[in-house]
């Protein structure tokens, strides 16, 4: 049986894309405002959020600078082209699995 872990696969990836469809943002603001906009809903951690973000930047669907903030070094990610393309692909399967569970939940009646 599948455990709730295995229904949330993609959806950092996900969220990650979306958020930075609309700003530039870094890690750690990526997770707080995943939890944030969610209501809490999705916990992702800093585990599960940066491991996604290196992936992306290696596949050229983010692109990232660094800036010194407080004698620190930060990341910030943006959407590359690539990235526009693989989340507008990620919304189409999510609406079709979104309109599957809901068809999958209307009684059907038989004359």
């Amino acid at each position: 049986m599948k455990t709730k872990e295995h229904l949330l696969d993609g959806v950092p990836e996900l969220l990650i894309l979306r958020l930075l469809a609309h700003d530039e943002m870094y890690g750690y603001q990526l997770v707080s405002e995943i939890h944030r906009r969610s209501q809490g809903a999705f916990e992702f951690g800093e585990g599960c959020i940066y491991p996604v973000l290196h992936r992306l930047v290696k596949q050229r669907m983010l692109l990232e600078r660094e800036q010194e903030v407080g004698g620190r070094t930060r990341r910030y990610y943006r959407l590359a082209a690539a990235g526009q393309k693989r989340l507008a692909e990620l919304e189409s399967t999510w609406q079709q699995v979104s309109a599957t569970i809901v068809a999958c939940g209307r009684e059907v009646r038989h004359a």
